[in-house]
């Protein structure tokens, strides 16, 4: 059995986004395009939340802060879906669903 082991950390420089798809941009000009469907948050996210990004470090993970959604690229190179239960999940949807108190 063979291990991976990567010689340099991958970072990400650029995200896009298509109905079904993201595609992340690597700094080593590799692209790694993931079904929004692996992530809920992002699944069910609008547009301008989906756009709404930012690069965590050197590109190691990217945050989108308004949705609480964090993936790192080492994880998406090893094929790893979001590890949200959906206990989880059933909970961010209701609180989306609510409306914000008035203060």
């Amino acid at each position: 059995m063979t291990t991976l082991t990567l010689t340099t950390e991958p970072t990400a420089t650029h995200i896009e986004f298509t109905h079904t798809t993201f595609t992340i941009h690597l700094a080593d000009r590799r692209q790694l395009t993931i079904p929004l469907d692996w992530y809920p948050r992002l699944h069910h996210a609008t547009p301008d939340e989906r756009h709404n990004w930012e690069l965590l470090g050197d590109g190691y993970a990217i945050e989108w802060p308004q949705l609480d959604e964090h993936i790192g690229i080492e994880g998406l190179l090893a094929g790893r879906h979001s590890g949200e239960s959906q206990t989880s999940l059933d909970r961010w949807l209701n609180s989306r669903s609510t409306p914000p108190e008035a203060n």
